[in-house]
């Protein structure tokens, strides 16, 4: 029994949902989505909410009932407040800077390392240490994150890298001498 999928969406004011042979399309005053979503899924859409209901019992139908309430939720939530990941740069000489569009971070290597935003993201750098990603979708704006996070994790010895906002990083004990 699926608790997650069978909790109704609500509607914010200024969102309008469209459904197009279970082709979803989410406008809202950040932007818009369309995702489509399995056909064995039935998406009714009255008023200002919005219900998912599968067509039987069977594992794949119960996998997919949550999920697609999720996903259908997290469209709602992002095109009318938006998401954002803050990551954090620990380590002597770690910093962040935006040149123009770009996001270049020197995290230890002989070399700066230049990210992209890609298409409806933001990238913000309110502190030399601080790398802030928004966005309307939450999927791509977690994607991105963790690829900023992947050029340099947390190491478990000194704690330096780059770490989400809040992540604890567990340390661990290093060599001890005779």
């Amino acid at each position: 029994m699926s608790r997650i999928g069978k909790k109704p969406i609500e509607i914010p004011n200024g969102v309008t949902v469209i459904n197009n042979n279970n082709t979803l399309t989410v406008k809202g005053p950040k932007g818009e989505l369309t995702r489509s979503f399995n056909e064995d899924m039935q998406i009714s859409i009255e008023e200002n909410v919005i219900n998912i209901s599968r067509p039987s019992e069977a594992k794949e139908h119960r996998a997919l009932h949550g999920t697609t309430r999720a996903v259908l939720s997290n469209m709602v939530e992002g095109v009318s407040k938006g998401f954002e990941k803050s990551l954090e740069l620990i380590g002597v000489g770690y910093r962040a800077a935006k040149q123009g569009k770009k996001l270049v971070l020197q995290v230890g290597y002989s070399h700066p390392v230049e990210f992209e935003a890609e298409e409806g993201l933001e990238v913000e750098v309110p502190t030399n240490t601080k790398v802030i990603v928004k966005g309307i979708d939450k999927e791509r704006v977690g994607a991105l994150a963790a690829n900023i996070r992947g050029v340099r994790p947390p190491e478990p010895y000194k704690g330096k890298g780059i770490r989400y906002e809040g992540e604890f990083v567990r340390r661990k004990e290093g060599k001890t001498g005779k």
